[in-house]
């Protein structure tokens, strides 16, 4: 199976791109879609919207894989943003009639670490090791998408397990 995660965010999207083999996890590919601050909202989603759609047309996966949308109180107006940076992944997810599947970002740590609250710097040593990198990449956003695809691996393998021991 192909994996996309993607850490959706409105200046930098990161993505990344696993394939689930019976010998364990490799990386397919991985990056950013970067939009400018200073072009208006509609240009910015229309880049994400644009990369979206070729990465999923460059890369075939067979599902995607975004992090629940976490409102905080005292951020409001950054998860309307973001939640529109989402809504276009989403639609792009869509047409492209991809499985979707969403994960708190607990639940991510807890598949990859095996704490829900582990550091960023656990988070990244684990998909460092899981995918054998030699280094770990240059943006957070995409160890964060890593992180999404190589948890929902994790999750749907031990969910179809249990459903096999039923």
């Amino acid at each position: 199976m192909r994996i996309l995660g993607i850490d959706p965010a409105l200046s930098i999207t990161g993505y990344g791109i696993i394939d689930e083999k019976a010998r364990g996890l490799s990386l397919v590919g991985a990056g950013v879609v970067q939009t400018r601050a200073a072009h208006a909202l509609p240009e910015r989603l229309a880049v994400i919207y644009r990369e979206i759609t070729r990465i999923v047309q460059d890369f075939n996966p067979d599902c995607m894989v975004l992090e629940k949308l976490y409102v905080h109180y005292r951020h409001p107006t950054t998860s309307y943003i973001l939640g529109q940076a989402r809504g276009i992944i989403c639609l792009v997810c869509a047409q492209k009639e991809l499985s979707f599947f969403e994960y708190a970002a607990t639940r991510v740590k807890k598949a990859i670490v095996g704490a829900g609250l582990a550091s960023k710097a656990q988070v990244q040593r684990m998909v460092s090791g899981s995918l054998g990198l030699a280094q770990l990449p240059k943006y957070k956003d995409i160890t964060d998408a890593l992180a999404l695809a190589i948890a929902h691996s994790y999750i749907s393998r031990t969910a179809q397990e249990v459903m096999a021991k039923k």
